[in-house]
């Protein structure tokens, strides 16, 4: 956020919120972190940001694959279905996707599934087997290894 004042704001106006005890503090600070999510892609857009998912939420086509990838971690993704939802060829994509993202596009699919079973282990709600399904591994022991 340095050096771009509006995140800067809401960034300080996040903490002070978190820190209060005022009524109807969750629903200020979800609108809050709303705002500053909108605000750092649009401070992206244009620049030159290192690679990450901002960087790639910014680029159209790969907005397209990066969103179908969220809603189905679980399919059995590969880089020409993902070229197709970017609307792109299989190597166009894999090279833009690598360039932007920063990692190839099944080793940033890894990472998402891998974060999302942290995730849900952490909460302790499933069992192995359902989290070893929804991150899109075929077993739990394919889930282990």
């Amino acid at each position: 956020v340095r050096g771009e004042r509006r995140l800067s704001t809401l960034v300080q106006m996040i903490g002070d919120e978190s820190r209060a005890e005022r009524p109807a503090r969750e629903i200020v600070l979800e609108r809050l972190l709303e705002v500053l999510l909108i605000e750092a892609l649009r401070s992206t857009s244009g620049t030159a940001a290192s690679p990450g998912l901002v960087r790639g939420l910014g680029d159209p086509k790969l907005a397209a694959a990066l969103r179908r990838l969220h809603e189905r971690p679980a399919s059995r993704w590969s880089v020409a279905e993902l070229a197709r939802e970017a609307a792109m060829s299989r190597s166009a994509f894999f090279e833009r996707f690598s360039r932007e993202i920063g990692m190839a596009p099944m080793e940033y699919l890894q990472a998402w599934r891998m974060a999302l079973a942290k995730q849900w282990l952490r909460q302790g709600e499933l069992s192995m087997a359902e989290i070893a399904e929804r991150s899109g591994y075929g077993s739990v022991s394919a889930f282990g290894a």
